[in-house]
């Protein structure tokens, strides 16, 4: 059974840091997506990086771009968001998700860490 649990949401002001931590265990991910999405309030959960566990390859929402990095460390198995420049829109809980790669899909969720970043 997959298992993702994130950690470092917190309190934040306008243009500060926070790094979110997801540690994933159950599987051998190296044929897998993983991704963060977040949820603001009132809003539909949106993506915002992923990255491919064998490959590294990342992908970026345009709105996070430049100013959120997404990393992954294997012998921890273990995925990052670096999230820099923070704005009040950034606000919302965060998911650390994964998907095997031939699913459309993610398919598999953490529980969630609240972000807030106050003006």
């Amino acid at each position: 059974q997959v298992q993702l649990v994130e950690s470092g949401g917190g309190l934040v002001q306008d243009g500060g840091s926070l790094r979110l931590s997801c540690a994933a265990s159950g599987r051998t991910f190296s044929a897998y997506a993983m991704g963060w999405f977040r949820q603001a309030p009132g809003k539909e959960r949106e993506f915002v990086a992923a990255i491919s566990w064998s490959v590294g390859s990342t992908y970026y929402a345009d709105s996070v771009k430049g100013r959120f990095t997404i990393s992954r460390d294997i012998a921890k198995i273990s995925v990052y968001l670096q999230m820099n420049s923070l704005k009040p829109e950034d606000t919302g809980v965060y998911y650390c998700a994964c998907r095997r790669w031939s699913r459309t899909e993610y398919n598999y969720w953490g529980q969630g860490t609240q972000v807030t970043v106050s003006s």
